[in-house]
């Protein structure tokens, strides 16, 4: 079974192409904390789909605080003579954690779905 739940923080703002024909991508790197001492954290791409992209554009940014439910892809490309490859997560889900501007702490995180 691929299926994958992260809670961090965006590294990056997120960044939304139109496809065509009304399909959106957004891509955005997330930084996840590693447990123990060590205070490293990974940074796992993520990307999201149609109108969950067009949610997380509109209402995310650097430094927001994510839970992203998804699936591990893998894929690889030849670049300039090169073998490169890339992992990401598919988002299925991304619930907001961080308070809307203004809002108190104690506010209902909100989640975007596809």
């Amino acid at each position: 079974m691929n299926v994958v739940t992260l809670i961090g923080n965006l590294a990056t703002d997120v960044d939304l192409k139109e496809l065509g024909d009304e399909k959106k991508v957004a891509n955005f790197l997330l930084a996840v904390q590693r447990p123990g001492k060590d205070a490293d954290a990974d940074f796992v791409r993520i990307t999201v789909w149609d109108r969950q992209a067009e949610v997380c554009e509109q209402f995310l940014a650097k430094g927001k605080r994510v839970a992203v439910d998804g699936r591990i892809r893998s894929r690889s490309w030849e670049e300039e003579g090169k073998r490169r490859t890339a992992v990401e997560v598919v988002a299925n889900r991304v619930q907001f954690l961080s308070p809307p501007p203004g809002a108190e702490a104690e506010v209902m995180p909100f989640a975007a779905t596809g």
